[in-house]
């Protein structure tokens, strides 16, 4: 069964990560599930607008693989609890999306993180993926 990951923050800007990120993980087999609450296509993929949607919206039964995040981290904080609810097995905190206070929360909801690019942790470069 292929893995599947969410990325939090996705973007139809090819230039951003936060595609980068979609283009990397549909490279290595996995099922990506973008999320972006402006909707609609990225990179031929259908978009989940919100966290909490991706249950029904994607047909995705918890626990789910990995989530990778491309988002500020203050944005981030009020999303813990719906990122614990799909109970991923990683959750990849991207550089300039992590900080202390994020990393706290997390560890206090138990949560399994990495601060690190989730594209090198699959062994793909952002390189790779031009604009």
């Amino acid at each position: 069964m292929q893995p599947t990951v969410i990325v939090l923050g996705a973007s139809a800007d090819r230039s951003k990560f936060g595609n980068k990120a979609v283009r990397a993980f549909a490279h290595r087999g996995w099922r990506v599930i973008p999320v972006n609450p402006r909707g609609g296509e990225i990179e031929g993929l259908p978009v989940v607008t919100n966290l909490t949607e991706v249950p029904q919206a994607a047909n995705v039964t918890p626990p789910v693989d990995a989530i990778t995040v491309y988002l500020p981290p203050g944005r981030s904080i009020p999303l813990l609890p719906a990122m614990a609810a799909l109970q991923p097995k990683t959750i990849w905190f991207n550089p300039g999306a992590e900080s202390r206070e994020l990393l706290d929360a997390a560890a206090k909801l138990g949560l399994p993180v990495t601060a690190a690019c989730s594209i090198v942790a699959i062994g793909l470069s952002p390189s790779q993926f031009p604009d």
